[in-house]
């Protein structure tokens, strides 16, 4: 693995070169700048994968360094923990709003300093990994974050509720009192058209946090939720939620560059609903579906509704039903117990080209 680069701009000598040495104890390399000005042009020249900060200095503050960093796209992603004196941290929430990750107080324990570099660099691992454009890339990032204790939400400090088949959880247009977890069962998202006619945005599962774009949003829901099968939710209060995310602008902006994402593909799975003839549709829902209810290597039976999966493709049950038949007499699917098995995923992947 590459040693890791950590810059470190202060204007106090003993105290740059006392971090200096205990982050080379810690296995970092470290590069050092008596001023902010300096610290800037350090920063620009050898990329350091984090940097600690003093806030006061001469020719240029913390303030000013941070404000240069973040508006230099070679520079806007890279770690920044401040040091500040007690007496500095009535101003420290500037700082946090500006874009620091986070802050140290002089003077200070080697292992507090440390923890807080680690806890950023497994935060920067999180950030940069890639999650899918769905409800289950929300999820993974939801947990990963959690699991990585950067987000300190504790499930087990909420009780959980049985849902029971077609049970509504939330509905299109209400206000969002609550982000959801799906401990064990499966949930639709759903939209109702005038018509009565019913359309699946989105299908969740175990370990699913769902009700989340509402929040980030602070909007209405513009989809309701309900049970496919008796489930057990847990409901994590809105305030709990929102004040987790917004204590953090980056993993703010991760969520919702994920909620883009996935309204996008929403978008194109319905132009697609749109224009691809009826095979096509059904392969890709049981492509889709199979994906949301197994994890790699798996390979258990669709159990959700006829009705259900007509929904998700946008079509009458009769015809989903039909195609179905189809499939199976191909040897694409079998169907026992009214239960969907997948015999060929890649075969049916490829009716979708």
């Amino acid at each position: 693995m590459t040693q890791r680069k950590i810059l470190i701009i202060d204007d106090n000598e003993d105290i740059r070169e006392n971090t200096a040495e205990i982050l080379m104890l810690g296995g970092y390399k470290t590069i050092t700048a008596e001023n902010g000005k300096k610290g800037v042009e350090a920063a620009l020249a050898e990329k350091p994968d984090l940097i600690v900060c003093d806030i006061m200095m001469p020719e240029l503050d913390g303030y000013g360094v941070l404000h240069l960093l973040r508006k230099n796209p070679e520079t806007e992603d890279i770690p920044l923990i401040f040091l500040t004196a007690k007496a500095e941290r009535s101003d420290l929430r500037k700082g946090m709003e500006m874009g620091a990750d986070d802050y140290v107080t002089k003077p200070f324990e080697e292992l507090e300093l440390m923890n807080a570099i680690e806890s950023r660099f497994k935060k920067l691992e999180v950030i940069k990994k890639k999650y899918a454009p769905s409800g289950k890339g929300l999820s993974d990032l939801a947990n990963d974050l959690r699991e990585s204790g950067l987000m300190s939400l504790n499930l087990d400090n909420y009780s959980s509720e049985l849902y029971s088949k077609k049970q509504l959880i939330y509905a299109e247009g209400k206000r969002p009192r609550f982000l959801y977890y799906v401990v064990k069962g499966k949930v639709k998202g759903y939209k109702t058209h005038e018509d009565g006619k019913e359309y699946i945005t989105d299908l969740y599962s175990d370990g699913d946090f769902i009700g989340y774009p509402a929040l980030i949003e602070e909007k209405n829901y513009d989809d309701s939720a309900s049970a496919l099968e008796e489930s057990e939710i847990i409901q994590i209060p809105r305030d709990d939620f929102q004040q987790l995310i917004e204590g953090d602008i980056t993993v703010a902006a991760k969520f919702i560059r994920i909620i883009t994402q996935n309204v996008k593909e929403k978008e194109e799975r319905l132009l697609s609903l749109a224009y691809s003839s009826l095979r096509k549709r059904v392969a890709k829902a049981l492509v889709d579906i199979h994906g949301k209810f197994n994890a790699a290597g798996e390979n258990k039976p669709i159990e959700i509704s006829r009705e259900d999966i007509a929904h998700y493709v946008g079509t009458a049950t009769e015809s989903l039903i039909r195609t179905l038949s189809d499939f199976k007499s191909e040897k694409l699917i079998e169907i026992k117990e009214g239960k969907i098995s997948i015999v060929n995923l890649e075969k049916l992947k490829h009716l979708l080209y």
